[in-house]
């Protein structure tokens, strides 16, 4: 007996498993980017911006991007645009992978707006900080789409079989979080020489950031998992036995 794990995407069309596979992005991308900013931040020497030089990286006072200037900058910058590739990636497998369900405009607004946070996460390794406000617009796109995104995705998932808790958390607790982490990077971050050194704006970055990653790798990781269903095709019509072929299979 054979068994083809065949899902539904979100077109009501077979998902097969190579396509479940891709919601994986959204899980190794922010691995990936996780595990880049704790090993350069303690292997970083220091780099110089606008002619001045920060002797020590401090992951609690500088951003993450500080890893993107100096020696560490090829590591940094290739880790966030092949970050946001494979978001968007695993955002696109995510999609294909939610079985369909309420409004087809609904799941293409979820789709476009948590597709920028892997947008702004490329652009960000692209334009680095002395490209200063692309790069912060891009930062923007990144962890400022989700506060948004999260709601919609929330709204649309709540309406699909098996993944209502998940969209439940993105919309009344994912939302709220990164509007707080945002709000919270802002107040802390003093745009000086002298504010990068002191203060916990990098700290409170990276727990907005981890956060905001976290839910797409629980969205990635429900999809791969994503039951598979039996083909219709292979299924009798009500009221017919099933054939001795069909029970062979």
């Amino acid at each position: 007996m054979t068994n083809n794990r065949v899902g539904r995407s979100g077109t009501g069309e077979p998902t097969s498993s190579p396509l479940r596979v891709l919601a994986l992005g959204a899980v190794a991308g922010p691995a990936l980017f996780t595990l880049t900013w704790l090993t350069l931040g303690v292997t970083s020497t220091g780099y110089t911006l606008y002619g001045h030089t920060f002797r020590e990286y401090s992951p609690v006072s500088q951003p993450i991007s500080g890893l993107g200037v100096g020696a560490t900058a090829p590591f940094m910058n290739t880790a966030f645009v092949v970050t946001g590739l494979m978001l968007l990636v695993g955002v696109v497998g995510i999609v294909r992978s939610v079985p369909a369900a309420g409004s087809p405009t609904l799941r293409r607004w979820a789709l476009a707006l948590l597709a920028c946070t892997g947008i702004g996460q490329a652009l960000c390794g692209v334009f680095t900080l002395r490209a200063s406000v692309v790069h912060g617009l891009a930062f923007l796109l990144a962890v400022g789409t989700p506060i948004v995104g999260f709601v919609v995705a929330g709204r649309y998932l709540r309406r699909v079989p098996g993944w209502r808790r998940l969209g439940t958390g993105l919309a009344v607790v994912g939302s709220p979080l990164a509007l707080l982490g945002l709000i919270a990077y802002f107040v802390a971050f003093r745009p000086t020489a002298d504010g990068a050194e002191h203060g916990v704006a990098g700290l409170i970055q990276r727990i907005d950031v981890v956060g905001v990653h976290a839910w797409f790798v629980a969205m990635g990781w429900r999809a791969f998992r994503e039951p598979g269903s039996t083909p219709p095709a292979s299924r009798p019509a009500s009221g017919q036995r099933p054939s001795a072929s069909s029970i062979a299979r």
